[in-house]
């Protein structure tokens, strides 16, 4: 896996990050909460925009949003306890598939 790659995903974690802390924040009233959401956010954005110097930005804009809604649906559900309904499940499987499928389509 490239280094181009390897940064996407960590731009895609730091914005599961960014996404949960915002929930943390309470509508940026919270200092710390807010801060670290902030430092997910510049960081996340930043990485992206490195990762798309060599990836293809749909791809790479699409794969950072897919790994980022995977895993803030995925920790809602086990942070917050949001429904982990059959249908649910299912198309987060989807999500997943999608977010595989760019990675191995990518030129």
């Amino acid at each position: 896996m490239s280094t181009a790659w390897i940064t996407l995903i960590i731009a895609g974690i730091l914005e599961i990050c960014w996404s949960i802390g915002l929930k943390y924040t309470q509508g940026f009233t919270k200092l710390w909460p807010s801060v670290l959401t902030i430092v997910a956010i510049i960081v996340s954005m930043y990485l992206l925009s490195k990762a798309a110097e060599q990836i293809p930005i749909g791809t790479a804009y699409a794969v950072w949003v897919g790994i980022g809604a995977f895993g803030a649906a995925l920790l809602g559900i086990f942070l917050f306890g949001e429904s982990a309904n059959l249908p649910r499940l299912a198309f987060l499987a989807l999500l997943l598939i999608s977010i595989t499928g760019l990675k191995l389509t990518a030129q």
